[in-house]
């Protein structure tokens, strides 16, 4: 609702302007007062026009206020400082609007939305920083939902790629495994821990002795087999796809343990073998987005001109040029190299980026090409899952040709991803290049304290440090099992003695929704350029800004209404809000802000979902979130509502309540975190 008046505020002033000053203005900031009592939004607009009124921004302001009207849903508009206009609603109507739970249709744009996220490389366990990684995303994805978008989540398998073959390698060189002793280990419980400590071995095996002749005939062994992989129908391609697929298995398993789901599963085996690179190299070519260097560094090599970046002289008078009077032709030719990136090696193998521009013209639906598909997983609640495949099933949904792209890919990606959306631009698909977002983030490390709870060994230098970085290569890091595990565990010791009451399944099951809740949030909490460095006790903790904590507030308010027998779910609804006005208006005394107060940040969820989707930034959801419970604890402390001998006043507190315990159940739901029975 506070997103709705807002709109309607935003279009009486956008409106008065056109009349008024003659004025279009596409955007009227709007900002939320410090205080309640200032009202429930503040423009800073009249500082904005004072230089192009030539006035003094209170006189505009004055000016706006007496000429804009009366504005439904609004009591009245007022001049505040030099200049703020500060918007007071009518608090009864917008209370009852919410008490009811009353949402204005919003029209969502048309076209499908695909998010692509978590993407781990199948030769290993998943570990803690792919677990930022799908919970950003699978986060979006819920945002975008909840805006009424319709999305489709991807999650990119790399199942030819050197991790893989690394572990293929030490399947056969170091462990020396028949296939059919391979096929029976992956079908043991956590085949991806196996795989975890073979990868680190083969890492240290490749860098044995580096000068020696050892390492380098190591080296040949894996470039040869990543070419079987690649090219496919021989052994070592065979044992890559059974060992991948088992892993990637155990991926979506442990997802699966966060609520975390994908619809369609591509793979870079089927962007190889159905020719992807192919169709799109043709189209680069053609474009001259491609060009070939016949001399160089980059002899023999397609390379793309990164835009921005190219050499440029000045052909009309006053153009910058970026030549300089100093540089030799042999120094503008070294700098015009380095801004080229290749595409297509001297050696005909294409790179990362050349299979990913194919792959991202397959999303928008301008490739002229598709996969086959079959279904691959499904999950305990029936959801269906597909794979990429050469030859697919018949009957399929249909994936890729989406309006938008949010890919969720760490910070270190972004060269990489400029240069898909420049290959974009470069064939002509300016309206492409536009709706793909790189939805970028920091690295996960480990606090000093949690490396070491986890029993590794610190140095002096490192339990000093602010954080421990990981590494899959030295195996270094934490399992996102383990790690799941682990604060499942911790709450679980917590549930225990709190509640020796309720069976052990009930204690079992509310410790996870603690510990994935303490998990998710603390994912997210952080800004998505923020390292994290992640600690155990700070994500379990029951007070300050955790997940246990928010959800600790809605359990608190279900309580409230378990003990007033009162129906929670219908409460807010039977006891109208209009029966309330005197609490809410009431010559605006100390209590009714307070809890007006309340009331207000409940009412935010739309705005502040909307404010999610249009940064990139969850972290504005779990701020919310923690801000909404901190002001109900608050108020549960000031307000004893069961012994309210008031009976309006009473249901006013409890329809309270009930408003701020749906509006936290559905900001923690759109952050993939239950509220549990007890905590």
């Amino acid at each position: 609702m506070y997103r709705h008046l807002e709109a309607r505020l935003v279009e009486h002033f956008r409106d008065y302007l056109r009349r008024a000053y003659d004025l279009d203005f596409p955007k009227i900031v709007v900002e939320l007062p410090p205080r309640v009592e200032l009202g429930e939004y503040a423009l800073p607009l009249a500082f904005e026009l004072a230089k192009k009124l030539r006035k003094a921004p209170k006189k505009i302001a004055e000016e706006i206020v007496a000429g804009v009207g009366v504005i439904e849903g609004f009591t009245k508009l007022e001049v505040a400082g030099a200049g703020y206009i500060n918007a007071y609603v009518d608090r009864a109507a917008m209370a009852k609007s919410l008490a009811l739970d009353v949402h204005p249709e919003d029209k969502a744009p048309a076209g499908k939305i695909l998010v692509e996220h978590s993407s781990i490389n199948p030769n290993k366990a998943a570990h803690i920083g792919h677990l930022r990684n799908a919970i950003l995303g699978d986060t979006f994805v819920r945002l975008l939902r909840f805006a009424q978008r319709e999305v489709d989540v991807q999650n990119y398998i790399d199942n030819t790629g050197a991790q893989v073959a690394d572990v293929v390698v030490g399947f056969q060189n170091l462990d020396r495994k028949s296939r059919a002793e391979i096929e029976a280990l992956t079908k043991q419980t956590r085949f991806d821990y196996y795989c975890w400590d073979l990868y680190a071995r083969v890492s240290q095996w490749y860098a044995a002795d580096p000068t020696a002749n050892t390492s380098k005939d190591r080296l040949k062994i894996r470039a040869q087999a990543l070419h079987d992989i690649e090219h496919g129908g021989n052994e070592t391609a065979d044992l890559a796809e059974l060992i991948s697929v088992a892993v990637l298995r155990r991926h979506l398993e442990t997802m699966d343990r966060l609520d975390i789901e994908y619809d369609f599963l591509p793979r870079e085996s089927e962007i190889l073998h159905l020719h992807f690179w192919d169709a799109a190299f043709t189209k680069l070519k053609e474009s001259g987005a491609l060009t070939y260097e016949d001399s160089g560094k980059n002899k023999g090599c397609w390379v793309m001109q990164r835009v921005g970046r190219t050499l440029l002289s000045a052909k009309e008078p006053g153009e910058a040029s970026v030549k300089s009077a100093s540089q030799t032709d042999a120094e503008r030719v070294s700098q015009n190299e380095d801004n080229q990136k290749v595409i297509v090696r001297s050696n005909g193998t294409v790179g990362y980026v050349g299979k990913d521009i194919a792959y991202h013209m397959w999303k928008f639906g301008l490739l002229g090409k598709d996969f086959g598909y079959r279904k691959f997983y499904r999950y305990p609640n029936q959801h269906e899952c597909w794979i990429s495949a050469e030859h697919g099933e018949a009957d399929h949904p249909h994936f890729g040709g989406v309006a938008e792209i949010y890919n969720v890919i760490d910070a270190r990606q972004s060269e990489a991803q400029n240069t898909v959306i420049e290959a974009l631009r470069a064939l002509g698909h300016n309206d492409a290049a536009d709706h793909y977002t790189h939805f970028s983030y920091e690295m996960v490390a480990l606090t000093p304290r949690c490396a070491a709870e986890l029993g590794y060994m610190l140095s002096d230098e490192d339990k000093t440090r602010a954080y421990i970085e990981v590494s899959g290569r030295k195996g270094f890091g934490v399992k996102a099992d383990d790690l799941i595990d682990r604060l499942i565990a911790s709450a679980k010791t917590e549930v225990d003695a709190r509640h020796p009451e309720i069976s052990d399944s009930q204690r079992v099951t509310i410790s996870t929704q603690i510990a994935v809740g303490a998990l998710r949030y603390f994912m997210l909490r952080f800004t998505k350029n923020s390292v994290i460095a992640f600690d155990f006790k700070e994500a379990l903790s029951f007070e300050g800004e955790t997940g246990p904590y928010a959800q600790y507030a809605a359990v608190r308010a279900a309580n409230i209404f378990r003990k007033s027998g009162q129906n929670l779910q219908n409460f807010a609804k039977m006891h109208r809000a209009e029966d309330f006005s005197r609490y809410l208006n009431a010559n605006k005394s100390h209590d009714s802000n307070e809890i007006w107060d309340l009331w207000l940040t409940a009412s935010r969820t739309s705005n502040v979902v909307a404010q999610c989707i249009a940064t990139t930034e969850p972290a504005h959801l779990a701020k919310h979130a923690f801000q909404l419970a901190q002001k109900f604890n608050s108020f549960y402390h000031h307000y004893p509502i069961l012994q309210e001998a008031d009976e309006g006043r009473k249901n006013f507190l409890l329809s309270t309540v009930a408003v701020v315990h749906r509006e936290l159940t559905r900001v923690l739901g759109v952050m993939g975190i239950q509220v549990p029975e007890a905590m």
